[in-house]
């Protein structure tokens, strides 16, 4: 929605880039502050209001006239929103739901997470071009709407409220997880506190780095910049926007095989792996992208697809094997926070770049330089397992 937000009232690439940037950071700052809430409030009341805000945030946008309106709108209120229905949600929900197969079940709400939104890239790209990018905002803010009662009425926040226990659990040695009484503060401030706990130890100083750039190299520049890229090469929206939907459909193949492979394989080389694969296809993409889509460009948007958020499986599992399952959703917020940080940056940096240089060329190729450097950095996160506390992992 860049470019058309820009056409209509003259506004440059850096100030909608800004925007976008104060989206990805609330987004990613959020997670930790909203998974500490959910262990007190319940899933159901923070998805809810989750979804108020990026309701309110989408319809709003259409009295805005001022640039400064887009970064509150979209960048603080949907960032808001959108934070606290990300994957830290879904991390929360698989550890207290599922004892066996977690890496199988979050293989598959991270698919959809990631799949939901660039399948939905073309519809919003042909609704752009015949009605206007307005007619999006609308019917963004509506859908979201329509969704607060069935979250409300649907959605239980544990299995012990309906009665049941986790899949694979051993009903004779299980206690359920004891509801945090604390206030809103305190549960807000925990957030704070795990991170302090942890923030020194090597594997959180590792798997946050390596996640900063899978913000980077992913809602960073990929997201948020390649449709315009492709534009620059004289491809049109609704095209480019098509190949963010391959990459969608391959993404559903490669986080559901992540899932099942990180509960098989060693995670840090399985992430090693999608790292180095992701490098590839950045350093591939300004030499493949064109006016027209041909077989190298398909080629790299399927590895796109295949190692997008195949990183998220093993990435949480070790988060939850280092810190436990209660304790390793919060870390998680904050190794997701890195992520999007990371993501704020590249598309700051990604536009200035084409602003400074007049093309995307030399973010591609920086964006590629850390994806394989990741790929280094995940081999020498400490190897660990679901035996260790949170003692053990101070020295980790």
């Amino acid at each position: 929605m860049l470019d058309p937000i820009e056409e209509t009232f003259g506004w440059s690439r850096s100030s909608t880039s800004l925007a976008v940037a104060i989206n990805l950071i609330f987004y990613g700052l959020t997670a930790p502050f909203a998974a500490a809430l959910m262990e007190r409030y319940g899933v159901r009341v923070i998805a809810s209001l989750a979804l108020i805000f990026i309701s309110s945030g989408s319809l709003l946008t259409l009295v805005m006239n001022q640039t400064w309106h887009l970064v509150v709108l979209w960048g603080v209120l949907i960032g808001l929103g959108t934070g606290s229905t990300a994957l830290v949600f879904g991390s929360l929900v698989v550890g207290r739901w599922f004892e066996k197969y977690r890496g199988v079940v979050f293989g598959v709400i991270g698919s959809a997470f990631a799949t939901g939104q660039l399948i939905f890239l073309p519809i919003i790209a042909h609704t752009i071009e015949n009605s206007g990018w307005q007619e999006v905002s609308l019917w963004v803010g509506i859908g979201a709407l329509i969704l607060v009662p069935l979250v409300w009425f649907t959605i239980a926040d544990s299995p012990a409220q309906v009665g049941l226990l986790p899949l694979g659990v051993d009903a004779h040695n299980y206690s359920p997880p004891m509801k945090s009484k604390t206030g809103g503060f305190e549960t807000a401030t925990k957030a704070i506190a795990e991170l302090f706990s942890v923030y020194k130890s090597r594997i959180f100083i590792l798997l946050a780095t390596t996640f900063f750039i899978c913000g980077w190299t992913t809602n960073g520049i990929i997201s948020t910049h390649f449709v315009p890229a492709a534009h620059d090469h004289g491809m049109s929206t609704v095209t480019a926007s098509g190949l963010l939907a391959i990459v969608g459909i391959f993404d559903i193949a490669g986080t559901i095989g992540s899932g099942w492979l990180s509960e098989r394989f060693d995670p840090r080389k399985l992430l090693a792996i999608y790292y180095s694969l992701r490098g590839v296809a950045l350093l591939a993409v300004p030499i493949v992208l064109g006016p027209n889509p041909d077989i190298p460009i398909f080629l790299t948007m399927m590895l796109f697809g295949l190692d997008w958020v195949a990183t998220v499986p093993p990435t949480v599992i070790l988060c939850q094997r280092a810190f436990g399952v209660e304790k390793g959703s919060v870390i998680f917020g904050w190794v997701f926070a890195s992520h999007m940080i990371g993501a704020a940056i590249a598309a700051s940096f990604s536009g200035l770049v084409r602003d400074q240089l007049g093309n995307y060329t030399m973010a591609w190729y920086f964006a590629g330089f850390l994806a394989l450097l990741a790929g280094v950095l995940a081999l020498m996160i400490p190897k660990t397992n679901s035996n260790v506390n949170d003692r053990t992992v101070q020295h980790l």
